[in-house]
């Protein structure tokens, strides 16, 4: 019997429309076997961190349950980027869509190219303002504190405003 696992991912995009980047990739992944999206945050727009001199991004969260291991769904989420065109210019540089696995369930990995939960997702305001409105009792499984707690021992005070669109489907 297959066994689902309730995961989050967060989503990011700076280049060209940023709106429909972050929909399409919505889109693609939930046409994946093995994965059946939740919910989803509203859109957020962020300003950059780290590398400044580039475009404000667009972020999400979806909440997915998967029956995808941690590493195929990784694997899933970097096909989608390819396929998308994500070309790595900088580190933290611009991007056409960034697809991250922030959680999965409360299982801890530690391998090379995978760590989950993410390893920066506790310190990134565009991570967790998100993650809040799906799921503000998530217990970051490292360091024992619901996203709501996390947001609150924040130091990033980067902005993160609700972007307002006319259509999200």
């Amino acid at each position: 019997m297959e066994r689902w696992k309730r995961s989050y991912l967060g989503l990011g995009s700076n280049v060209n429309d940023r709106q429909a980047n972050i929909i399409e990739a919505i889109k693609r992944l939930n046409a994946i076997p093995g994965i059946v999206i939740v919910n989803r945050s509203s859109l957020y727009e962020t300003e950059p961190i780290g590398y400044k001199d580039q475009d404000w991004f667009i972020n999400a969260v979806i909440g997915i349950k998967t029956t995808l291991s941690p590493g195929s769904l990784l694997d899933v989420c970097l096909g989608i980027e390819d396929e998308m065109g994500r070309i790595r210019r900088i580190e933290k540089g611009p991007r056409e869509i960034d697809i991250d696995v922030l959680l999965y369930g409360d299982l801890t990995v530690d391998e090379a190219g995978l760590r989950i939960p993410h390893p920066s997702m506790h310190v990134r305001r565009f991570v967790l303002v998100p993650l809040l409105e799906i799921a503000p009792d998530i217990c970051h499984p490292l360091l024992k504190k619901s996203v709501k707690a996390l947001l609150m021992d924040l130091g990033d005070t980067g902005r993160v405003d609700k972007f307002l669109s006319p259509c999200l489907s």
